[in-house]
């Protein structure tokens, strides 16, 4: 019997001056999705706080919260109460020292079925992940639960066959690496979902704010065609400069692209709820026409290991 289509929605929102203010405004939002009729739903990057990342502070650490923690438990309980499927991702307090930009995924009885951890970590002006977050772990065996990813695990790359649908999740950063959509998509996943903060500078938006846009729809676009999956990227939108920087302004944007790369639904700059079915015999489909996995030279990508190769002889 071949998978059923499930309803896939991104909460694409701003923060409000407050965590708990924005804790309950993302559950109204949760619950608005649910009426819809959404049964797997995403929330944008650090989803219950500013994007803090624009410049160092000591401090900002203290934002962090364990994995299970108050807000992953409030969270469960409405995956349980509304028989949902979410990823909540967050600034997780892994340790003593030890901060991770993560994805929890809550499948539909509220269980915690694991935690992605951002692999790739940037590090640019008004994006200092690298002071806030160390990169999931190449080997990242145990998940809160002290066992594995329930479907599989690949390095530090992870899929969760959750009650509706097979998913996988990679963060923001995450999402300009073919490697990374790659091997999401080997290990089984029917759809990928990629948490985002991206945004303008203000001072580049007029000369390069379309283009970049352009250049972020394009690279997900091609992880759909190239591996014959979904792809859907929550992101946040508002101007954030709170901080005394120049700030950023999210551009929104957010989308849900088949494994051919046609649009389901996307969303301009303003706050919304984007949804979208998903058919996963799409994916049969679109892989019996375009055998992309079929007709991988899976015995010549060595090279791919190595950071930068060169020319011949050099």
């Amino acid at each position: 019997m071949p998978p059923a289509p499930f309803t896939v929605a991104l909460i694409q929102d701003g923060v409000a001056p407050a965590k708990a203010e924005t804790l309950e405004r993302t559950i109204a939002s949760i619950r608005a999705a649910h009426v819809r009729g959404a049964q797997v739903i995403c929330l944008k990057e650090l989803f219950d706080a500013p994007y803090f990342c624009k410049k160092l502070d000591l401090e900002r650490f203290d934002l962090a919260e364990p994995i299970p923690g108050p807000t992953v438990s409030r969270l469960s309980a409405l995956s349980r109460e509304l028989e949902i499927v979410l990823v909540v991702p967050m600034y997780e307090r892994q340790g003593p020292g030890v901060y991770r930009n993560s994805a929890v995924v809550i499948d539909a009885d509220g269980t915690v079925q694991g935690v992605y951890r951002k692999m790739h970590i940037p590090h640019d002006p008004l994006f200092e992940e690298k002071y806030y977050f160390a990169p999931g772990e190449a080997h990242d065996p145990v998940q809160p639960s002290g066992t594995r990813g329930p479907s599989g695990e690949a390095g530090g790359f992870m899929v969760w066959k959750t009650r509706y649908a097979t998913i996988g999740v990679l963060i923001c950063w995450d999402q300009w690496y073919p490697e990374a959509a790659r091997i999401t998509a080997l290990l089984g996943a029917e759809i990928l979902l990629y948490p985002t903060a991206i945004g303008w500078h203000p001072a580049e938006k007029a000369a390069l704010g379309e283009a970049q846009v352009n250049a972020w729809r394009t690279a997900q676009r091609a992880h759909a065609i190239a591996s014959g999956v979904f792809v859907a990227a929550a992101n946040r939108t508002g101007f954030e400069d709170e901080d005394g920087t120049d700030g950023i302004e999210f551009f929104g944007h957010s989308f849900v692209y088949d494994p051919f790369g046609r649009p389901l639904a996307e969303a301009g700059t303003e706050e919304a709820i984007v949804m979208a079915t998903c058919d996963p015999r799409r994916i049969e489909e679109t892989r019996r026409n375009w055998p992309f996995l079929r007709d991988r030279r899976v015995d010549a990508y060595g090279p791919i290991l190595n950071r930068w190769i060169g020319p011949r002889g050099a």
